[in-house]
C-alpha cells in the first residue's frame, strides 16, 4: 500500500476525523511502534507499522477479520460475561477485537462464527437471508416420524411458528439424533421446538453455517475461514 501521513491513517481507521486526529498528535497521544510521535507530517507503512491511539491499538476499517470456532459446552458466547464464566473469547488468541456472530447457548457446542465486519455479522443474523444452521441433537426416546414431520412444517414455540426445517434422523433408540437445519436464530429455538414434540434435547451441537463446517477442528479449535467461506458468506 505505500506510506501515508499518520493523521490520514488514524481517520481512515474510523478513530476520529483527520483534523482530531492531528490534535491526539499534537498532545502526545499517538505512538508508533512503541514512541511518541508529534509531528504532523510523520508518514506510517500501514502494513508494517503499529499505531496506538490514547494507549490502544488501532487497525483499518477494511481489514476485517473471519474465524471459525469449535465452542465446546460450558463457555458463553459474549465478549465478556457478567459472572465471570469463561467466554469464546478466551478460546481465541489475537490481538485484534472481534465478536460472535449470533450466540450458542452455554451447554450447547459445535460451530460459531466471529469476526469485526458489523455490516455483516448482522446481515448473517437477519432470517430474511435463509442462511440454514445445522445441529445435531441427541433427544431422549423414539422421536416418531409425524414428530418429525411436524419439526419440518413449522412449529408453534414462545407464541410463532417456526419457519419451515430441513430434518433428518440419523438415530433411532432409546436415545434419539436427529440432523435439523434452520435459518431462523430465536433464543433455544432447538431445544424449545423439541420441547414441543415431547423430547428434551440432551446434548445438542451445532455442525454447520450454510456452507461451512466444523472440518478439520477439535473442540476448542478456530481457525481463519478460507477466501471461499468469506465469499459465502458475502454471497
Amino acid at each position: 500500500m505505500g506510506e501515508e501521513r499518520l493523521q490520514k491513517y488514524i481517520a481512515r481507521c474510523g478513530i476520529t476525523s483527520r483534523r482530531k486526529a492531528e490534535e491526539l498528535i499534537l498532545k502526545g497521544n499517538v505512538k508508533v511502534n512503541g514512541k511518541v510521535v508529534r509531528e504532523l507530517g510523520s508518514k506510517i507503512d500501514p502494513d508494517k507499522d503499529i499505531v496506538y491511539v490514547n494507549g490502544k491499538r488501532i487497525y483499518e476499517k477494511d481489514k476485517n477479520i473471519y474465524i471459525k470456532l469449535y465452542k465446546p459446552e460450558g463457555y458463553v458466547t459474549t465478549v465478556k460475561d457478567q459472572f465471570n464464566r469463561k467466554t469464546v473469547i478466551d478460546l481465541i488468541n489475537i490481538k485484534e477485537r472481534i465478536y460472535p456472530v449470533g450466540r450458542l447457548d452455554y451447554n450447547t457446542s459445535g460451530l460459531l462464527l466471529l469476526t469485526n465486519d458489523g455490516d455483516l455479522a448482522n446481515k448473517l443474523m437477519h432470517p430474511k437471508y435463509k442462511i440454514y444452521k445445522t445441529y445435531e441433537a441427541d433427544v431422549k426416546g423414539y422421536i416418531s416420524k409425524s414428530a418429525l414431520v411436524r419439526l419440518e412444517k413449522g412449529i408453534i414455540i414462545d407464541n410463532f411458528k417456526t419457519a419451515p426445517a430441513k430434518v433428518r434422523l440419523l438415530k433411532s433408540g432409546s436415545v434419539s439424533t436427529v440432523e435439523i437445519s434452520i435459518y431462523e436464530g430465536k433464543n433455544r429455538q432447538v431445544r424449545k421446538m423439541f420441547e414441543a414434540v415431547g423430547h428434551k434435547v440432551i446434548k445438542l451441537k451445532r455442525t454447520a453455517f450454510g456452507s461451512i463446517n466444523l472440518q478439520g477442528l477439535k473442540e476448542g479449535q478456530w481457525e481463519y475461514l478460507t477466501k471461499d467461506e468469506i465469499k459465502f458468506l458475502k454471497g
